[in-house]
């Protein structure tokens, strides 16, 4: 074959917006070698009956088909191979974007509770309706200093899982109801993850109820959280409210989301009802 059929392997590189780096890789793990190697110089050339092969590689990478099946494709060329191939990718596609539709809504999340806390009233007790909740817990004495004391109990409540959670939900830390009328703040109790809705979590998860909850939101962190728990406590007293469940202490910001230490914000809910004149 004369060379002026042949074409170098930076002329394909710009016809096909293809990196030489790309065409080399191709050559090395066997997907397609160059038509001729000059012995001398070892300079690479491509012949045009190379272009239709080189053009469905493209074609199928640019539907993110993985080397290995295409590969298995270009050795077994028949309609009904490409089929199945695009019938796989097709699946996968719709699989990815179910996958990228929840991280999607897990960062409209993240969104929410960042901009809940910039906005929020901090040092104001109100009373709140919450929604029905589910988290995983895991009942375990904790003293955390910060947030990164919470890792290894995290990491007890991911152990189930198959693949590492995305934008895990909430992760928060707890007192009892004992505890909380013994005026007992230290240690917490419980580890927990509030749960988004699209969470898919394999291990055990508790169902909250619909429940109104005392509510306070302050600037600081868990070492901080004692003193507020008083002033909860107190008001619980002032006005005959009655405790219905665990505390859920979570940090809206912290060290995960910033340094600042003047920016954390920490959410303290305690689960309430209103003791009536009988009771």
């Amino acid at each position: 074959m004369e060379k002026r059929e042949l074409f170098r392997i930076g002329e394909v590189s710009r016809l096909f917006h293809i990196s030489v780096g790309t065409l080399r890789h191709y050559e090395k793990i066997g997907l397609m070698s160059p038509e001729y190697t000059d012995p001398d110089t070892g300079y690479r050339y491509y012949s045009t009956r190379q272009f239709e092969c080189l053009n469905m590689i493209r074609y199928l990478r640019a539907l993110d088909t993985p080397l290995e099946r295409i590969a298995v494709f270009l050795g077994n060329r028949n309609v009904d191979s490409i089929h199945g191939l695009l019938q796989r990718q097709k699946d996968e596609v719709a699989r990815r974007r179910q996958e990228l539709s929840v991280i999607e809504r897990k960062i409209e999340n993240r969104l929410s509770q960042i901009e809940e806390a910039l906005s929020c009233e901090l040092d104001v007790i109100s009373l709140e309706k919450r929604p029905a909740r589910r988290m995983a817990l895991l009942k375990k004495s904790l003293m955390p200093q910060n947030y990164l004391d919470l890792e290894h109990s995290i990491r007890e409540l991911e152990q189930s899982e198959e693949n590492t959670v995305i934008f895990l939900g909430k992760v928060g830390l707890g007192l009892s109801e004992k505890a909380l009328e013994r005026r007992q703040f230290r240690p917490y109790e419980l580890v927990f993850i509030l749960l988004d809705e699209e969470d898919s979590f394999r291990g055990d998860t508790v169902l909250l109820p619909e429940e109104t909850c005392l509510t306070l939101r302050f600037q600081g962190g868990h070492d901080q959280a004692p003193g507020y728990y008083e002033r909860l406590m107190d008001y619980m007293e002032e006005q005959h409210y009655g405790i219905s469940g665990f505390s859920r202490e979570i940090t809206m910001i912290d060290y995960g989301l910033t340094n600042d230490v003047t920016k954390f914000v920490t959410e303290i809910q305690i689960p309430v009802v209103l003791h009536t004149a009988d009771q």
